[in-house]
């Protein structure tokens, strides 16, 4: 998958920001569940958790640069 070049973002870059939506509040839940010992479900932080790891992912892909392709070295 090529990087998007900077200030700019891509289709790719859209849809990791959403699996990170996705993946911050599971890793909430379980931190919060394991800190209290039983399974709690806080829907306003875990709303709160959702939006600002989507959020916080595609403001860091906007500010960095597409990295070259990597080559090979000859041997």
């Amino acid at each position: 998958m090529k990087s998007s070049p900077l200030f700019k973002l891509n289709t790719s870059d859209l849809l990791k920001g959403l699996l990170m939506s996705v993946l911050t509040p599971v890793v909430y839940i379980i931190q919060a569940s394991l800190e209290a010992g039983e399974w709690s479900f806080n829907w306003h932080n875990i709303g709160l958790a959702a939006i600002s790891g989507g959020f916080a992912y595609i403001v860091k892909n906007f500010f960095t640069p597409a990295e070259a392709p990597k080559t090979e070295e000859p041997k």
